[in-house]
């Protein structure tokens, strides 16, 4: 069978499709197949999909619990690392509580009885003689002993334009805390 066109050329159709497509059974039959392929088309881009979806899931999943692992062994080396700090803390306050009590502050001293501490940038040596009484200590200042009580203040030449104050603080029977300084005086 031929048809002509406009451009009245002849173009030949199969028969069977002419059939077919010029039938209302036959058209029915065309949008049956085209639906039936459409259809198999989504459910092999669905399956292929998810299939893709399901490879990603496992290999997030993977993912995922290795870095829970990692999570859990930097926990653990956070909380090593916090008991660390905090034994060192406590370390160094134990280190400073002991120098507190050598050195409580600046210019303070602790002296114990017989001993004698180099003070005041070096201009002064005081020597605690005895264990403190009750009413004072007995103190040797640059070779001077003198006696104080709590809360005296001793003044002490060391060249002409130089005065050293020694301070007794408090003491009890096994130490005493003075404080001693050098200010340099200012000459007219």
């Amino acid at each position: 069978m031929t048809d002509r066109t406009q451009a009245n050329r002849t173009v030949r159709t199969s028969p069977i499709l002419y059939r077919v497509t010029r039938t209302s059974g036959g058209r029915l039959l065309v949008v049956c197949i085209g639906i039936v392929i459409a259809l198999a088309i989504g459910i092999g881009s669905y399956a292929v999909g998810r299939s893709s979806a399901s490879a990603d899931l496992a290999a997030a999943n993977t993912l995922n619990q290795q870095l829970q692992a990692e999570g859990q062994k930097y926990k653990r080396e956070v909380a090593d690392q916090g008991a660390k700090i905090n034994a060192m803390q406590a370390k160094i306050t134990s280190i400073q509580a002991t120098l507190d009590t050598i050195m409580p502050t600046q210019n303070t001293y602790n002296v114990s009885p017989n001993q004698s501490l180099i003070v005041g940038d070096g201009h002064l040596t005081i020597a605690l003689i005895g264990s403190p009484s009750n009413e004072g200590v007995t103190i040797s200042i640059n070779g001077k002993q003198q006696s104080a009580s709590a809360g005296q203040i001793i003044s002490v030449a060391v060249n002409p334009s130089m005065t050293c104050l020694v301070g007794i603080q408090s003491f009890d029977m096994f130490r005493a805390i003075l404080t001693a300084s050098c200010p340099q005086s200012k000459t007219k």
